[in-house]
């Protein structure tokens, strides 16, 4: 199907198995309002390898290699997130509207990568996103394991190194904080001839945006925890219970139904179309039929859509 065969009102509000790079390219040129997704990192267990067979064997198991997921580290994987992240973000260039906003988020170490493929892609990168939270696993893990495997120590040997290395671990600090890139595609011409045409690049500061203890104008900052008033410009939002996530979803990195409708209506008017080109278990599409905006999700796990599905089921027939 050519892009100009396509007529995008006649896909919305579904999601569909594929590949995204391949699934975008059906889609019309500057038709896109904004792009709110969480791409897979790989930082654990896919060596690098973007492919499908290698996506549908990752399993939900958090443990890799006998460690625990994140704390694998390899000097390619930023240079491979680069290179396949900016064949994603030129075709999502291609789709979005002028003045269209860009949300990705990102694990720490991959954010520098993240937003350079996503710059030189031609967008400019307005802001950096910080979701705060306390809700995570510590991923600093100490030496003692690796001593008992040791067979060229004795056990008194073993006892003295593990006395000299206690607590001395390896150096990861507790995730604490989730960043996104809010990047835009440039507008054409005045901001208001923009909006104006396409509805995109303007902001919304109405009360539905507004933050904190004291309502006022947001902030980069979002958090889940209670905190003082001398910084309450941010947004509280917590993890996903059980509740929201539902018992049959097996996605390792469930975002808050909240955190992405305070997002998608900052950006993008009502009926406005947010594609999320990694859906993972639905999160962009139940936010967005919230919020009354359209919505387009792939992903290319149909174990993933199927949970989509189910949660957009089980989440209009609640309401």
């Amino acid at each position: 199907m050519n892009n100009e065969e396509i007529n995008i009102n006649k896909i919305l509000n579904k999601v569909y198995e594929g590949e995204c790079i391949e699934m975008m390219k059906k889609l019309p040129s500057n038709s896109i309002d904004m792009i709110c997704t969480d791409p897979p990192y790989f930082l654990d267990g896919l060596n690098n390898n973007w492919k499908k067979e290698n996506l549908d064997n990752k399993g939900s198991s958090k443990i890799v290699g006998n460690l625990p997921k994140g704390m694998k580290f390899d000097r390619n994987q930023s240079k491979k997130f680069y290179e396949f992240y900016k064949i994603v973000s030129l075709e999502i260039y291609r789709i979005l509207k002028p003045g269209g906003s860009f949300i990705s988020f990102s694990s720490p170490r991959l954010y520098h990568s993240m937003t350079m493929a996503i710059e030189d892609a031609g967008f400019e990168i307005r802001d950096m996103l910080g979701w705060i939270y306390t809700q995570s696993q510590v991923k600093a893990f100490s030496q003692n394991h690796i001593i008992d495997k040791d067979k060229l120590l004795n056990d008194n040997e073993k006892t003295k190194l593990k006395e000299k290395c206690n607590n001395w671990k390896t150096p990861q600090l507790k995730p604490a904080i989730e960043p996104m890139c809010l990047a835009v595609k440039p507008i054409e011409g005045r901001y208001i001839d923009n909006f104006s045409k396409y509805g995109t690049g303007l902001m919304n500061t109405s009360d539905e945006t507004k933050t904190g203890y004291n309502n006022i104008f947001p902030s980069n900052i979002i958090t889940t925890d209670n905190i003082e008033e001398s910084i309450d410009n941010i947004f509280l939002v917590s993890k996903p219970n059980k509740k929201e996530k539902k018992e049959y979803n097996t996605h390792l990195s469930v975002k808050p139904i909240s955190l992405i409708s305070h997002l998608i209506k900052l950006f993008t008017k009502e009926q406005a179309i947010i594609l999320d080109p990694f859906i993972g278990s639905g999160t962009t599409a139940i936010a967005c039929i919230e919020s009354n905006r359209n919505y387009i999700g792939y992903d290319i796990n149909k174990e993933y859509i199927d949970i989509t599905e189910r949660r957009i089921k089980d989440y209009q027939t609640s309401v």
